[in-house]
């Protein structure tokens, strides 16, 4: 009883850990900037960016040198008094719109915004469909018993393979 007191305190103390903790940024102390205006921007900036090294991070939380070197250049646009369009427009055009981690609503990306509703409706109307169709008394199967001639007649053609 005593050792499993200890196994819950030792995962109840786990979870609190790994749940309780703050989120970890990979910004290093060296990139900070002093000014905590543009410090703030440059955290906005780097967390609507996608690390191309890591795929599903942001710059901010990734420990790769790409995603290092694109944290410093934000900040490198922002002390040179760049608005946030302009630094977001400069690495788009520098590294495409695969480095947005939220893609812009265009019309080359339309089938990616609209995509998976198109596909939900999709299958509803396939759905929707099939019901009808099985509702409808025309397509209904006619499951009617066989006369006594034709059960005769059955047996007699089932009778007659087996010989």
């Amino acid at each position: 009883m005593r050792c499993l007191r200890n196994v819950f305190g030792v995962l109840a103390l786990t979870l609190l850990v790994v749940f309780a903790s703050p989120t970890v940024h990979a910004v290093q102390p060296d990139e900070v900037l002093k000014d905590p205006k543009l410090e703030s921007r440059a955290r906005a900036l780097s967390a609507e960016l996608r690390c191309l090294v890591c795929q599903n991070q942001s710059i901010d939380d990734s420990d790769a040198p790409l995603a290092r070197d694109l944290r410093v250049l934000i900040r490198e646009r922002l002390t040179k008094g760049d608005s946030d369009s302009q630094v977001m427009s400069f690495v788009v055009d520098r590294y495409g719109e695969f480095v947005l981690l939220k893609p812009r609503f265009a019309a080359h990306t339309l089938v990616l915004w609209l995509g998976p509703f198109l596909i939900l409706l999709a299958g509803i109307a396939v759905v929707v469909h099939q019901r009808r169709r099985r509702a409808d008394p025309a397509n209904a199967k006619i499951e009617a018993e066989l006369t006594d001639d034709e059960a005769r007649k059955l047996e007699q053609l089932l009778n007659s393979k087996d010989q």
